[in-house]
């Protein structure tokens, strides 16, 4: 037998391992300079953030203040329970689910919209899983620590409206971010990202880039699982700029009791100064607690309740002062005086017509309630007839109908510093589709419905305030708005760090330019008179006179939501009274609809009497800016108005 000699391999082995070995160095050599040469800075940073990371600190948001320094919106320190992102980022977190819905106490559909969230940010970023947690919340996070290193407690600033419901419309409320905003341009150019805290709706909304303030960070050093070992350097945040506004809480309190008490507890009233625009009140009913969105989003009870404000037939979350569309019924006949005066189908010396108990249109006879002969302006007004206005806008025309809305602006928004206010809808944004109805022609019955404020006209509230407010000051068309001063706040940090934040000046609120209703002096104080008579001359709002220490002047108005017969319950007529007072020097301006109340004189007009003796009983105006020579005129005007008032009655 022949044995086999395999030892001449042998060489040819050792060569193969040898390349082998060679070429498996030389790989492991490259990938080696690649992870350290080419990514070193790369890895580096990595392994300094596993390290070190900085910890957002919020930046408490300004206070919102009435104009005498009561505390509307706060922002106090509560107790939250966070998420960090860092290590859960490989963790299968459904399992995790249950755990955190027991331990905590919050909804199971939250949380996993909570984790959804936290995985779209960077590693070292955190979200809130529950606000306001107690003690137990507190307990069960520390005690589960080595389990569940993600969840922290961090003590956070929470928005808190200590009036609840009050002034909720004008006031908004705090929330998230909602995804549909961050894919707007506007929120991504300011740096808005998942979980930031904005302004929704009110003056949270408006003013938001003011009560924001500049948030600062703690830089900290932390172990392998995330958990904090100490903290190297700490930058404060920048509070947001607190804001004063224009409203009297008193007196806004005074409104919402006035709907509170109302037949149907909905409507709204509005307060305003006519000499410069600046809002004292602004009441909607039904309202709201904001303190529910902001505190209860991660509750069961919380949640539900924000879905019944969602749901609620009656709107809870509608501002009925600046959104809401109603008929204005006879109060739309103030400004349609001041036209018919300026477009010269009547004049001052010459302005009566006929009243004839209503008006015959084709075969539609249109009722006035009363029958008032052939009226002067000033008794048409006071006494509110109707086949006076018929006849009145007839002669105007719908080209003259139109041209009143333009010339209060009816077309327009008012300006009023709140987010969503609605435009008035009038003759002017319905002849297009009244004309094609008809063959391209407005038809005659379409203007009388008009002239009293039926069928193509809706007013927001605040839009026929502000008209009627300017026949107690010549004219001026001031804009309504909530800001009065917003105060200045200092900077944050060294000037020549690179972590410096600017101060932030303070400023009032800048008048835009001012629209004048042109009338002649002769033709406001008409009008003026016949307003004066609907409180005071035996008018339809007679029983919420004042006296002669307080005359008032107003117009009330009663408000067709459905035709005659079916006008009961849900469809009764809207209750209106807009006036202002002393009449002939006004220093307030109130307005108010009731909504499905019956007549305006029996329902609005006692509302708004209610706001007017809150005014003077307990509210203190602020000094008048106007010269001593000024003043003294303007007291000796209202003292022969006054005296004028009394001949008369």
């Amino acid at each position: 037998m022949k044995l086999h000699d395999y030892s001449q391999n042998l060489p040819i082995r050792v060569g193969t391992i040898q390349v082998i070995a060679f070429v498996l160095l030389a790989i492991l050599g490259v990938r080696l300079y690649h992870l350290q040469i080419n990514k070193g800075p790369y890895y580096a940073d990595r392994a300094e953030n596993q390290r070190i990371r900085l910890i957002e600190i919020p930046a408490p948001r300004g206070a919102i203040f009435d104009r005498n320094g009561k505390i509307l919106v706060d922002s106090r320190s509560t107790y939250n329970i966070t998420l960090t992102h860092d290590p859960i980022k490989n963790v299968e977190m459904s399992e995790r689910l249950d755990v955190y819905a027991s331990g905590l106490g919050v909804e199971k559909k939250f949380l996993e919209e909570r984790i959804k969230l936290i995985k779209t940010r960077p590693d070292y970023e955190t979200l809130v899983l529950k606000e306001n947690a107690t003690l137990q919340d507190i307990t069960w996070v520390e005690a589960h620590n080595l389990e569940y290193p993600e969840l922290r407690v961090e003590l956070q600033p929470q928005r808190f409206y200590p009036q609840g419901e009050t002034l909720a419309h004008v006031l908004g409320y705090v929330g998230e971010i909602s995804p549909k905003q961050l894919e707007k341009p506007e929120y991504q150019e300011k740096g808005f990202g998942p979980g930031d805290i904005i302004g929704k709706g009110g003056l949270e909304q408006y003013y938001d880039e003011f009560l924001r303030g500049t948030p600062g960070y703690r830089k900290v050093i932390v172990d392998s699982r995330g958990r904090i070992q100490s903290e190297i350097a700490s930058v404060p945040p920048q509070a947001g700029q607190d804001l004063y506004t224009t409203i009297d809480l008193n007196l806004q309190k005074a409104a919402e009791e006035q709907l509170a008490k109302s037949a149907t507890k909905r409507g709204s009233i509005i307060a305003m100064d006519p000499r410069n625009g600046e809002v004292l009140a602004m009441a909607s009913a039904p309202s709201f607690d904001p303190n529910v969105f902001v505190q209860g989003s991660s509750t069961r009870e919380g949640r539900r309740q924000i879905r019944d404000y969602w749901q609620n037939e009656e709107r809870p979350l509608y501002n009925r002062s600046i959104q809401g569309r109603y008929h204005p019924g006879s109060t739309w006949k103030i400004p349609e005086s001041v036209a018919g005066l300026q477009q010269g189908v009547i004049t001052v010396a010459n302005s009566n017509l006929v009243c004839g108990g209503g008006i015959t249109i084709g075969n539609k006879f249109t009722r006035c309630m009363g029958s008032h002969g052939s009226p002067p302006l000033k008794t048409a007004i006071t006494k509110s007839c109707d086949g006076y206005y018929y006849r009145l806008a007839l002669k105007m025309g719908i080209d003259g109908l139109i041209k009143m809305v333009e010339e209060f602006e009816y077309d327009k928004r008012t300006g009023v510093d709140l987010p969503n206010e609605k435009i008035s809808r009038t003759p002017k944004y319905y002849r297009k589709t009244i004309e094609k109805r008809y063959g391209g022609k407005w038809i005659d019955i379409e203007t009388v419905f008009a002239a009293i404020g039926q069928v193509t006209v809706d007013v927001t509230p605040i839009s026929m305030l502000r008209a009627v407010s300017s026949i107690g000051v010549e004219g001026k068309l001031y804009v309504p708005h909530l800001l009065k001063e917003f105060k200045p706040i200092g900077a944050v940090g060294d000037k020549a760090s690179a972590n410096y934040v600017p101060p932030k000046p303070g400023f009032t609120y800048k008048h835009p330019e001012l629209k004048v209703v042109k009338m002649t002096p002769e033709q406001n104080k008409l009008v003026l008179d016949g307003m004066a008579g609907v409180v005071k001359g035996g008018g339809t709002a007679a029983r919420i006179s004042m006296g002669e220490s307080f005359p008032i002047a107003g117009k009330t108005g009663t408000a067709q939501v459905t035709e005659l017969g079916k006008d009961k319950g849900k469809l009764k007529d809207h209750a209106w009274f807009v006036g202002f007072a002393p009449a002939y020097n006004p220093e307030i301006s109130v307005i108010a609809i009731i909504e499905n109340a019956g007549f305006g004189g029996s329902h609005a007009a006692p509302a708004v009497k209610g706001v007017f003796e809150a005014y003077v009983n307990g509210w203190t105006p602020p000094e008048d800016e106007e010269s001593d020579e000024n003043k003294e005129k303007l007291k000796e005007n209202n003292s022969v108005a006054s005296t004028s008032i009394k001949k008369r009655n």
